[in-house]
């Protein structure tokens, strides 16, 4: 991504906020701009945005930062991810699509849409339709 700037990455979080209708306050356009202001995908944790949020000086909790991700995902701004039932990830790439968890470094990233298939899915319940279907395919690197 070329001319990212400090302001221009502030900029894109902002608007990033107002164009999804939540109010640009101080900590969230700091979020913000952490996770878009290169314009980059990212799959984060919200304890990972809290240690970079306070690597860049701003004073905020690890709860406001837990609220706030949650408010992103209530705007459509982030899908989460749960790896486990016990582990949220955050991913700014709100489109469907299926995830590799790498074991080894605890990680997410992107796996290939394009080659994944499903042949069947199971009926719902009675009286429920299914709304989303979320692949995590767990991988580790070999040890050759």
């Amino acid at each position: 991504m070329t001319d990212v700037t400090p302001q221009n990455a502030s900029k894109r979080g902002t608007d990033w906020l107002t164009d999804a209708g939540l109010r640009p306050t101080r900590q969230r356009v700091a979020l913000a701009t952490l996770l878009i202001g290169d314009g980059e995908h990212r799959h984060i944790t919200a304890e990972s945005l809290y240690c970079s949020v306070r690597d860049q000086g701003e004073s905020v909790s690890l709860a406001t930062v837990y609220n706030t991700l949650r408010a992103f995902c209530e705007a459509g701004l982030l899908q989460e991810v749960m790896v486990d039932g016990a582990k949220s990830y955050f991913d700014t790439n709100t489109s469907d699509h299926p995830h590799f968890f790498w074991e080894d470094s605890l990680t997410l990233s992107d796996a290939p849409a394009d080659q994944l298939g499903f042949s069947n899915l199971p009926h719902p319940p009675k009286g429920a339709e299914i709304t989303k279907v979320d692949v995590v395919i767990r991988v580790r690197k070999r040890a050759d």
